[in-house]
């Protein structure tokens, strides 16, 4: 686990006290408040873990039973105090557990809004929750066809310039992973890396997502306001993942921002400085989207200043089975025996167009996997619907496609040559062929 810097700095201001350990009990973080409560500094106790020098501390068990404790009482030095612990997720992963320390003093006050506090504690976890790194890599890009490779490189050269970047592409291409790759190959990769999908927010709930709030700006807002995202991600990169689907009026307030490096929470009058990169994708045709209406043609070429086209699968076969390969590996790890690819199993993923890319093909194998009762995947084990695709293909005779491929060939002759008796002898000459059979063949 990782503090970041603006999360420390919040920490270290706090009048509470507060302590982090990961997931081996290890502490990784106390602040200034936790020291004047416990008399424990940090030289002491950080990089050690809580059991060996604290045996009274009950964080450890939260690790184990995943549920918070709330309002426990401790005393030592003659200072009592109240202690709520929670732990922290990243997704569905538990990464650590969190301590928030506070006087008896208070403790009136705290049994009194015990909700609030409670609240407050889940907020932390929250805001730790909200600072993601970006998970992968180049090297996680599986690109063996000749267009993904070109679209690698390109990334490689962009990573680091600092522009906006639209990356364009059918649902399932796997717009996010390159888009983790972008800022992991960037100069900002120590920086926090937050992705929103902006088809989850309906009308202007996304408005104070993006840009927070402050206190009192609408019915529902937090007592003491909320920061948005573009600051969580100062200093990082914001992936605006299905732009498409921005409101208009929230599109005019990022136009805005992009121009001018600058936010201004909901109800607020303070301009705040950022230092945000924005990484933008979509499914959808944005240009159509201008000509109809429903998307500003002036944030558009903001966003666009580099555009990253990623093609569907079906339009990349060559990297159909490095992918198939990949997924499989890391079913081998997970499942601790070899994994194999019939032949004709091997074929009927090859011919199929994959209308939900790489995502359907990881669901699809991952469906297979389930299927097969020993540790072939067999072609009967594939979905319902790859199977229905290759029987379409399989019935198809090798003759029957000679022919149509002649037959394609002699029509584009004939165009060029023309399509009177001397335009065909000279299609037929160019062929090797004889005029009879020109036409014996137009007729199959």
């Amino acid at each position: 686990m990782i503090i970041d810097s603006w999360i420390k700095t919040i920490f270290d201001n706090l009048y509470d006290g507060i302590l982090i350990i990961d997931t081996d009990e290890i502490v990784k973080y106390i602040n200034p408040a936790y020291t004047k409560i416990t008399k424990v500094t940090h030289d002491e106790i950080v990089g050690n873990k809580l059991r060996d020098l604290r045996p009274g501390a009950r964080l450890q068990s939260v690790l184990i039973t995943k549920e918070p404790i709330v309002g426990a009482l401790r005393e030592e030095f003659g200072i009592q105090y109240s202690v709520n612990m929670s732990p922290v997720f990243n997704g569905s992963e538990l990464v650590g557990a969190i301590s928030v320390v506070s006087t008896i003093d208070d403790i009136y006050k705290l049994y009194q809004d015990i909700d609030k506090y409670k609240s407050r504690v889940k907020s932390l976890e929250n805001r730790i929750n909200a600072i993601q790194k970006a998970k992968y890599t180049l090297n996680d890009i599986i690109s063996e066809d000749a267009s993904s490779i070109k679209l690698k490189d390109t990334l490689n050269k962009i990573s680091n310039k600092d522009i906006t970047v639209l990356i364009l592409g059918e649902s399932g291409t796997g717009k996010e992973l390159y888009a983790n790759a972008i800022h992991n190959q960037s100069n900002r990769v120590n920086g926090p890396f937050i992705a929103v999908n902006c088809a989850s927010f309906q009308g202007n709930l996304l408005d104070s997502e993006l840009f927070g709030y402050e206190e009192g700006s609408f019915t529902g807002a937090k007592k003491e306001g909320k920061m948005g995202l573009f600051e969580a991600a100062n200093n990082g990169t914001l992936f605006l993942d299905e732009i498409s689907e921005m409101d208009f009026e929230v599109q005019a307030r990022l136009l805005r921002t992009l121009q001018e490096g600058t936010i201004r929470r909901v109800g607020g009058v303070k301009e705040t400085e950022i230092n945000v990169r924005v990484i933008a994708a979509t499914n959808k045709n944005l240009e159509e989207m201008i000509c109809s209406g429903s998307f500003r043609h002036d944030l558009y070429y903001r966003i666009s200043v580099f555009p990253l086209m990623i093609l569907p699968l079906r339009e990349r076969k060559d990297d159909i089975f490095p992918l198939v390969h990949n997924f499989i590996d890391s079913y081998k790890n997970s499942l601790k025996m070899d994994i194999i690819l019939s032949k004709e199993a091997e074929s009927a993923l090859y011919n199929y167009d994959w209308p939900g890319n790489v995502r359907e093909l990881r669901n699809s194998l991952e469906f297979a996997i389930n299927m097969m009762e020993g540790n072939i995947i067999e072609y009967n084990h594939l979905p319902v619907r790859i199977q229905a695709n290759k029987k379409e293909y399989i019935s198809y005779k090798l003759s029957d496609k000679i022919r149509e491929i002649e037959k394609q060939e002699i029509l584009k002759r004939i165009n060029l040559f023309g399509s009177d008796i001397e335009g065909k002898r000279k299609a037929a000459s160019s062929l090797g062929i004889s005029l009879a059979t020109l036409y014996n063949k137009l007729k199959l």
